[in-house]
């Protein structure tokens, strides 16, 4: 679906599909455990969230070369802008490289020799997030963020990602905190597989404007009517849900009732080469399987640009909310 769209919950790592590994494989001198590209699609079947984070930090050793991390954020842009995105807002897990003898800047100057030219090239607006490894010590993370301060010109706000359960976001009180004095904006992945209480967490302590996924909030009418009230903005990934097995099927997604109790919903892709479908495929499916309206669809649409970190450019804020409003559905 071309509806345009704000994708606000998308880990650049995972946009890494099977052909692109091979590649940069080959072009690195590795070789990956699998015989072709349809042998490492088949491993793409999840039990649970860490089933799909071991084979994810698996695969990111092709990625070694600023031209490797290039290459990675063109292909997702180009597969993004077909699907309608106009704008993006990009996360992206320093640890993860470092930890594997990467210069942090590397990877950053890797991933804006594509995202620089975004906007003239595929015609999306971007913006670079800054994840923390929550299974990783808050003295690491602490240490990345001291690493990243060179470039915070390119890097809009910090998030929190990878293993959830076990890893409250109390733990990362203070790199949230010395985020915040540096001007960053704050999001956190907060119940998906850990409970309602991570995510008053995450708004509490680590003072998040966003909450990444926020599935389980739904177990909690009180806190429910505090995300309402307060217009805090989840973002929810629908396919990924499935993939990782947080709903058992999309018809039991509950996103139709959380935008009927008025949650300000977005849908974005989370990790797309590995969950079957980029942003606009994360629309066709809660179109075609939640029955969800045009109106509906337009709202969730709305809803991601409202939320986007754009403050910096309220106009194009504006021309881009026109814009939802002038599509015509097919």
């Amino acid at each position: 679906m071309s509806l345009p769209k704000a994708e606000l919950h998308l880990h650049i790592e995972g946009t890494l599909e099977p052909e692109l590994a091979f590649e940069l494989a080959t072009r690195n001198g590795l070789t990956l455990p699998y015989a072709d590209t349809d042998e490492l699609r088949e491993a793409y079947l999840f039990e649970d969230l860490q089933s799909f984070l071991n084979l994810y930090y698996e695969l990111m050793a092709v990625l070694r070369t600023e031209r490797d991390f290039e290459d990675l954020a063109n292909e997702y842009l180009e597969r993004a802008a077909a699907q309608g995105v106009r704008h993006a807002e990009i996360f992206f897990d320093p640890q993860a490289h470092t930890s594997r003898g990467l210069e942090l800047g590397t990877v950053v100057e890797g991933l804006w020799r594509a995202l620089g030219d975004s906007e003239s090239r595929h015609g999306v607006s971007t913006r670079l997030i800054l994840c923390f490894l929550r299974d990783e010590s808050a003295e690491s993370a602490l240490a990345t963020l001291e690493a990243a301060k060179p470039y915070l010109d390119r890097i809009t706000g910090v998030g929190l990602d990878s293993a959830e359960v076990g890893h409250p976001p109390a733990k990362f009180r203070e790199v949230y905190e010395a985020a915040a004095a540096l001007g960053l904006r704050r999001v956190a992945h907060a119940g998906e597989e850990g409970p309602p209480e991570y995510i008053t967490e995450a708004l509490d302590v680590l003072g998040v404007e966003r909450v990444d996924h926020g599935l389980r909030c739904v177990e909690d009418p009180e806190l429910v009517e505090r995300l309402v009230r307060e217009r805090v903005p989840l973002t929810l990934c629908p396919l990924s849900n499935v993939r990782l097995r947080t709903v058992d099927t999309l018809a039991d997604h509950p996103l139709p009732a959380m935008l009927d109790a008025g949650l300000m919903c977005t849908v974005h892709s989370d990790d797309p080469a590995y969950f079957g479908g980029y942003a606009g495929d994360n629309f066709d499916a809660v179109r075609g399987t939640l029955g969800l309206s045009e109106e509906r669809l337009r709202e969730l649409a709305r809803n991601s640009f409202l939320a986007s970190f754009l403050e910096d450019d309220e106009e194009l804020r504006a021309r881009y909310l026109a814009e939802v409003e002038a599509y015509e559905f097919r």
